[in-house]
């Protein structure tokens, strides 16, 4: 087909809006099929004729539900216009192919995907030249008709108009670029235009030898042949189907097949009229499209998309259908691209990849990649309580024969979670949790096995991520508060002080203790402003307390420092500021030290301990006893005082004490007191226990038999209760 110049050619700026496209798009229309239109109007005049059915294709375009058959009108009145040169219907189907998808494609309320609109673009193609032909054929049986009645009067013009108007039907039915057949009401094929003998391989014959309902394909849609004898018995008008062929080479042909019934002047089906679109190539660039969009990159296995797509369907409920789940992270695999390059550590994922799928080739099981060095296999099935633990099973045994790249032998690990249960119960996002979860947890055993889904595991799990979320606005709306628990002399029984410990008043789980929410603080990064705030308020609250309580000495304020504060700079700097401005003296104050922080711990980390204790802030060792360091390396420590671990106390409870235990406590007591440090001991629950610590000379203890940790004017009351 061909499209003057001035109408092919790309625009020279953008039309605003849409009504302005539509002019545009009505332009390129009048320029394209002008020059072959039997009219007395100008250009202008005629582009203005245009436009209301320019804006009738873009309202069939967008019109929800979709259908093309308006667009006949559109051909018909193209005919109504003169418009019956053989180039104006080429030429208007070549625009509306090139144009109207671009200029009034955005034009609906909602946008068309690109493959919508183009789709929608073809059935228009189809319905508008049936449209055409349609008007075309019935025009040319009225010019009969009225040659006919005129032929006494002027027979020789009858004859030429006649000729005429065939000939002009016979230019478009012959020169169309969508193949075009006419077959009788019982499926013999009577004429079809070179385009469509092109479409089925170049000879003629081999289509007329068909009868219409011999073109059965398995892949044909359910309803083509229930659409083609409703159509046959006139009880339709037309239908429009995408539809496959076989060549007569044994390939496959696709189409846009639009078939319109044709009447007789009586109204009686008297033909049937074929247009059909070459859909192939399309066609096959879309499955192309579909597999690389479905499909990972680098392994060929199917990837994420595809794979919940998969999980879902298996997660329909089913009457006695089941699945499972693996899901696979490697271990050490950011080792492997770190030391050897990525370039190796991808092509270990397509070793990895390979051994996995020779891992699920029964029947409903498959194995997709979802990204980095995680998989996941699934199977389906009545059985998969036994089945997927076997899959399990088989995925590692694949793993375990070493990789060889580049002359290493590489030990592939991996750990998995498992998940399985009956189809209908959970969601995909849900399963896919639970078996990351589950992963973690395997990973976290050790790695190189797998974990099986556990529901409270995963609960806790959520609850863990649910107060990780939570954690940095909970500082603002005030959710914490600080309990203390007296700190007594062994020697008398007085109160020398007391510890702070933080407690979260959550929302929903109640008041939660330290270690429910301190290692997420550490994680997060919240725990040093929540530091520096428990700081502040212990601070505040010893100052009240020596306000209050003159006899007896200062009462002393114990606060723990986590080991991310004592890597932040600010340390000393906000320690000296919340003293000065609390007015506390710095011997009032102890910060508790953890004694796995201080491990292996170099100068500078040491130094603002130092800068502390220069000071007069005592430092305390908490939970001596429980780390691996050297007894000897006390002496380079900026510490006052030992704190002995609870697990030191459990031996005292029973009666007699355990001499070993007793033996161990003795012996920190004394190296401690030989260096000048003072012992205090947790977890001190009986009065026999006091008294063995006491006869032993440890310094001070807290523990239930004293007080549990409660309100800051609790202490006040067990003063008054040493007094008594």
């Amino acid at each position: 087909m061909s499209i003057p110049a001035q109408a092919s050619g790309a625009p020279d700026a953008e039309p605003d809006g849409p009504e302005g496209r539509l002019r545009r798009f009505a332009t390129i229309w009048s320029r394209a099929i002008f020059p072959s239109t039997a009219t007395s109007m100008t250009r202008p005049e005629f582009e203005g004729h245009l436009l209301p059915l320019a804006r009738e294709l873009s309202g069939i375009l967008h019109a929800r539900p979709f259908d093309a058959a308006p667009a006949g009108r559109v051909g018909a009145a193209l005919v109504e216009a003169h418009c019956t040169d053989p180039d104006a219907l080429s030429s208007t189907l070549g625009v509306v192919d090139s144009y109207l998808v671009l200029y009034c494609g955005g034009n609906g309320p909602v946008g068309l995907s690109t493959e919508d609109g183009r789709a929608r673009c073809a059935r228009i193609q189809h319905a508008l030249a049936g449209g055409f032909t349609q008007a075309l054929r019935e025009r040319t049986l009225a010019e009969q008709e009225a040659i006919a009645r005129s032929a006494l009067a002027a027979r020789s013009q009858a004859e030429q108009a006649l000729h005429a108007t065939e000939a002009r039907f016979r230019a478009v039915f012959k020169d169309a670029a969508i193949g075009i057949g006419i077959a009788d009401l019982d499926g013999n094929i009577l004429e079809i235009n070179d385009t469509l003998t092109r479409m089925f391989g170049g000879l003629e014959n081999h289509v007329r030898s068909h009868k219409v309902n011999e073109w059965v394909h398995p892949e044909d849609s359910p309803h083509v042949w229930k659409y083609y004898d409703e159509l046959v018995r006139g009880e339709r008008e037309h239908y429009s189907v995408e539809k496959p062929y076989y060549r007569n080479d044994g390939t496959v042909l696709w189409t846009n097949l639009t078939v319109s019934l044709l009447r007789d002047a009586e109204g009686r089906p008297e033909y049937q009229l074929a247009l059909m679109e070459d859909t192939t190539e399309r066609r096959l660039l879309n499955l192309r499209l579909r597999y690389e969009a479905t499909h990972d990159a680098l392994t060929g296995l199917p990837n994420r998309t595809l794979f919940f797509e998969r999980l879902e369907k298996a997660l329909a409920h089913r009457e006695g259908m089941r699945f499972g789940l693996c899901y696979l992270d490697l271990d050490g695999f950011k080792a492997i691209n770190d030391s050897l390059g990525h370039a190796a550590g991808d092509r270990l994922l397509v070793e990895v990849a390979d051994r996995l799928q020779s891992c699920a080739t029964a029947p409903g099981e498959m194995v997709a990649r979802l990204g980095g060095d995680e998989f996941v296999a699934l199977t389906t099935g009545p059985r998969t309580q036994d089945e997927v633990h076997e899959l399990a099973g088989r995925i590692l045994s694949a793993l375990a024969t070493p990789v060889r790249l580049d002359g290493r032998e590489l030990t592939v690990r991996g750990s998995i979670g498992v998940v399985e249960g009956p189809s209908g119960e959970r969601t995909a996002a849900e399963v896919l949790r639970s078996a990351d979860i589950t992963m973690y947890r395997a990973k976290a055993a050790g790695g190189n096995r797998f974990a099986l889904a556990d529901a409270e595991a995963d609960a806790r799990a959520i609850t863990r991520h649910g107060l990780t979320t939570a954690l940095p606005t909970a500082l603002d709306r005030g959710e914490f508060f600080i309990e203390y628990q007296p700190l007594v002399h062994l020697g008398d029984g007085s109160v020398h002080g007391a510890e702070a410990l933080v407690r979260w008043c959550h929302p929903q789980h109640g008041v939660l203790g330290p270690d429910r929410f301190i290692p997420l603080a550490e994680h997060t990064g919240l725990i040093v402003p929540l530091g520096r705030w428990v700081l502040e308020e212990s601070v505040h609250q010893a100052n009240f307390w020596q306000e209050r309580h003159t006899d007896g000495g200062p009462l002393r304020i114990n606060v723990n420092l986590s080991p991310t504060q004592l890597h932040h700079p600010g340390l000393v700097a906000e320690t000296v500021d919340v003293l000065e401005r609390s007015g506390l003296e710095p011997g009032a104050l102890c910060l508790e030290v953890t004694e796995s922080a201080l491990i292996g711990a170099d100068d500078d980390l040491l130094k603002p301990l130092r800068q502390l204790a220069e000071m007069g802030v005592d430092i305390a060792l908490d939970d001596f006893g429980t780390g691996y360091s050297n007894l000897a390396n006390l002496r380079r420590l900026p510490v006052s005082v030992l704190k002995l671990d609870r697990s030191f106390t459990q031996g005292m409870q029973q009666h007699p004490a355990d001499p070993v235990d007793l033996k161990i406590v003795e012996g920190i007591v004394s190296l401690a007191h030989s260096l000048g440090l003072a012992v205090t001991v947790e977890g001190v629950e009986t009065g026999a226990q006091a008294e063995q610590l006491r006869q032993i000379g440890c310094d001070t203890a807290q523990g239930w038999y004293y007080a549990r940790p409660g309100a800051p004017d609790r202490i006040h009351s067990l003063l008054l209760a040493d007094a008594v």
